[in-house]
């Protein structure tokens, strides 16, 4: 067995790719019986990630060099998924224990960085080759029977008739709007499904629990969903700080993190985190996008553009991505202008001091905040600055903003742009009329809001990759699904993609400003 994929392998990486359809079999192959093992030891807690990952990578490269055709290459990467699958099933159904798993891993690894080693040529050794056939086997067996709805103690937070996801957000306080919105937005596309039969026959079921968007009790509120709701995996979450505090819990629980409500490098690693997916553009993106806005079509001179930023992680994403956009343009950002306020506040005054004081003849200032802070800000700078254009990321709360500054007059609302990663509410396209006719449906009386619209669309392209799962759904078959998203058009303008090593299903930013009636309107960025 041994000496017969040395040979197999010892081939097809001495061919080259082009003449590789013989070499597309052998990796496939291969697939089968390196699968299971990274599989068994990636539900092992004493194996490290990073371990996990070099042999990843590693066999990715020979997925990626072994064809040209990217439906080859999809179609290997989506046998080695489903052996890693097999491999975590059968760990977690008794047939091996991670004993073995390591001792098999740790053979894999050796084999892979012996001297002169071809790869994966001396990968798979007769010690647990024999072992990993047998779990794939077994497996695949289970595979190839009819399909039938998981048990309700098979998968954590799934039944034979119901899959329940968790949202951790802020009941009260500042950021309570924006976790009402996304939780209507989520419920809304979660209630059409199930009036449609569900997902593949069994119901989609929203928990929420409350931390305040204070990361001091996010974990808390994510150990009451899991343990105590027993909630599958997790969508929605709001904030970025808290979002620092609750992946760790879901990687160590392996459970899918799922479009959380910050555009901040948290949740955006390199490479990605396994179990954490974004829908939303980063802050970078969005701040590059304000940046060259100004400086391009407003021709605001970079030194006379100003940042306002809450004092967290949030805020320092958001004025990290100004510094890239400044970068990017050329631009020195050693003197950009900082204001900052407290977390989870509205004291705004010592940064309109600042402000105020300043030498600079500040023209612009780019918003890194929540929905009343940013109103406050612009409420009491107006005066000192008529003229003064206002930036806001899509995180602010486009509508509790607009709400905001409606109440005050039109000329508190001239000037405010907000970057937005989702199409105009106002506007005709499919998703958008499907989604305000559902909203419309189930929560009457709510008004179309940005914010709910991302719960929407981040709700509806989950609820595709639940679908492409099909009946015998677990986290690791989700997430095969989800990388296999390549150019999914959900009807929004801008097709949305998945992979292997991107977790970050769009970078379409749109551009709104509020009109004199308070009524954001489209306005091209650049």
């Amino acid at each position: 067995m041994r000496s017969r994929i040395v040979f197999l392998v010892g081939a097809l990486l001495a061919s080259p790719a082009s003449a590789a359809a013989n070499g597309v079999d052998i990796v496939r192959d291969l697939a089968g019986r390196v699968g299971p093992i990274v599989g068994a030891a990636l539900f092992c807690r004493d194996i490290a990630r990073s371990r996990l990952q070099v042999v990843v990578d590693k066999f990715q490269t020979v997925i990626h060099d072994t064809s040209d055709q990217e439906t080859d290459r999809a179609d290997l990467a989506a046998t080695f998924d489903r052996s890693i699958t097999d491999g975590t099933n059968a760990l977690t159904a008794g047939k091996t224990n991670c004993a073995t798993a390591g001792k098999q891993f740790a053979e894999l690894e050796g084999a892979l960085s012996e001297p002169g080693s071809a790869s994966f040529a001396n990968a798979i050794g007769p010690s647990f080759a024999t072992a990993a056939t047998a779990a794939a086997a077994a497996t695949t067996a289970t595979a190839m029977a009819p399909a039938a709805p998981a048990p309700a103690s098979a998968v954590h937070g799934v039944t034979d008739r119901e899959i329940r996801f968790g949202i951790v957000m802020p009941f009260n306080g500042t950021r309570k709007e924006a976790g009402h919105q996304l939780k209507i937005g989520i419920e809304a596309a979660f209630n059409r499904q199930n009036d449609a039969g569900g997902v593949n026959g069994r119901m989609l079921k929203l928990i929420a629990a409350d931390d305040g968007y204070d990361p001091a009790r996010t974990l808390a509120a994510m150990q009451q969903l899991y343990e105590r709701d027993q909630v599958f995996g997790f969508i929605g979450n709001v904030g970025t700080a808290n979002a620092a505090v609750a992946i760790p819990y879901a990687l160590e629980h392996r459970a899918l993190f799922f479009s959380p409500f910050t555009g901040a490098n948290t949740v955006r690693r390199d490479p990605p985190d396994r179990y954490v997916f974004n829908y939303r553009p980063s802050y970078a993106e969005e701040t590059d996008a304000i940046v060259r806005y100004l400086v391009k079509m407003r021709r605001i001179p970079p030194r006379q553009i100003a940042v306002f930023a809450q004092q967290d992680s949030y805020g320092e994403a958001g004025f990290a991505g100004v510094a890239k956009a400044f970068r990017a343009l050329g631009l020195d950002d050693a003197a950009i202008f900082r204001l900052t306020y407290p977390r989870n506040t509205m004291d705004v005054d010592e940064a309109i001091n600042q402000l105020r004081l300043s030498k600079l003849p500040v023209r612009a200032v780019i918003i890194v905040g929540t929905d009343r802070a940013a109103a406050k800000f612009i409420e009491k700078t107006r005066d000192l600055f008529p003229g003064m254009l206002y930036g806001n990321v899509s995180a602010v709360g486009a509508t509790s903003l607009a709400n905001e500054l409606r109440l005050l007059g039109p000329r508190y609302t001239n000037g405010v742009i907000v970057s937005q990663i989702v199409p105009a509410v106002a506007g005709r396209s499919g998703l958008v009329l499907d989604y305000k006719n559902t909203l419309a449906k189930y929560f009457a009386g709510e008004p179309p809001d940005y914010t709910s619209l991302e719960g929407y669309v981040s709700a509806s392209v989950l609820i595709e990759a639940l679908k492409r799962t099909g009946s015998q759904i677990d986290t690791e078959r989700v997430i095969t699904s989800l990388e296999a998203m390549d150019s999914f058009d959900l009807g929004i303008g801008s097709t949305l993609s998945f992979g292997h090593g991107e977790h970050q299903a769009s970078h379409k930013i749109w551009g709104t400003a509020l009109d004199d009636a308070g009524i954001y309107q489209p306005i091209e960025l650049e």
